[in-house]
């Protein structure tokens, strides 16, 4: 059963709307976690946020971001400034453009989740969208926030959903060519049919297997072995946030695409 999404909202194309649902494609939470603990008391560290000048612990009401004009000079935003700059792309994936699907440089990709229909009425408009990017071998660009950061992401049709990908902004990609530029050695050609064979025989169909974590498997049998000496507790029932969703506002499909297709055709015109 698929988790439950953390992020709902809307897909937007000109004046074709539906509402979606968005859940990470990856995962961390099989992996082996560990606490802080007093070694002689056995009981669980806690942390806490301390003012660097008194050392006494902030209450979370007195918590502010601060943006540092100079040493020790800040200028404090409280949650209302930072709520005040809230966008649309809050709430609502509207497609800017579309790209070839290959043009996109994997160094620019960061994270991937996947994207659904999160009402029955809208399927019928997901799934023009998707097709018909499947049909072009486009992508579509868009932007999105999360965690109140702006993010650009690329929408890419996979199999019966979208595949969500956060981009990386420009600046944040460093050029290989100033990495490679001092690499001048020239592969000696008697070699490369060596190594291509090399290569024949270790080559085999990808499968996740091949990036097992072999760390982990040790660190859960080592979990396991200790875990049988000890009393299992019972564990503490855990409340479900709930999450808001958005209130439908989808518009017949064909009436929006033919009413989109129209407003592009006249604003040619006027051009």
């Amino acid at each position: 059963m698929a988790p439950r999404p953390y992020w709902k909202g809307y897909l937007k194309l000109s004046l074709v709307t539906c509402p979606v649902a968005m859940s990470p494609a990856t995962s961390e939470s099989e992996k082996v976690r560990f606490h802080t603990l007093n070694k002689a008391t056995g009981n669980r560290v806690v942390s806490q946020y301390v003012d660097s000048v008194t050392g006494k612990p902030v209450k979370d009401e007195n918590e502010a971001k601060g943006y540092a004009r100079g040493e020790n000079d800040y200028i404090i935003l409280t949650d209302d400034d930072l709520d005040s700059v809230a966008l649309e792309t809050v709430r609502t994936i509207d497609i800017e453009k579309f790209v070839p699907q290959d043009s996109i440089e994997w160094v620019y990709l960061e994270k991937p989740h996947y994207l659904m229909p999160d009402d029955p009425v809208g399927h019928e408009a997901f799934a023009v969208i998707r097709d018909a990017m499947e049909a072009d071998n486009v992508v579509g660009v868009s932007r999105l926030v999360i965690g109140r950061r702006e993010r650009a992401v690329v929408l890419e049709p996979r199999g019966e959903g979208i595949v969500l990908w956060t981009l990386r902004f420009g600046d944040e990609v460093r050029p290989e060519e100033s990495y490679f530029e001092d690499i001048d050695e020239e592969a000696d050609p008697d070699l490369i049919p060596l190594v291509q064979q090399l290569i024949k025989q270790k080559t085999k169909k990808w499968s996740p297997a091949m990036v097992s974590d072999p760390i982990q498997e040790s660190l859960l049998k080592i979990i396991a072995e200790k875990k049988k000496a000890m009393k299992p507790r019972k564990k503490a029932a855990k409340g479900k946030a709930e999450i808001e969703a958005p209130g439908s506002n989808v518009v017949n499909i064909m009436e929006a695409l033919r009413k989109s297709v129209e407003a592009d055709l006249r604003a040619r015109k006027k051009a």
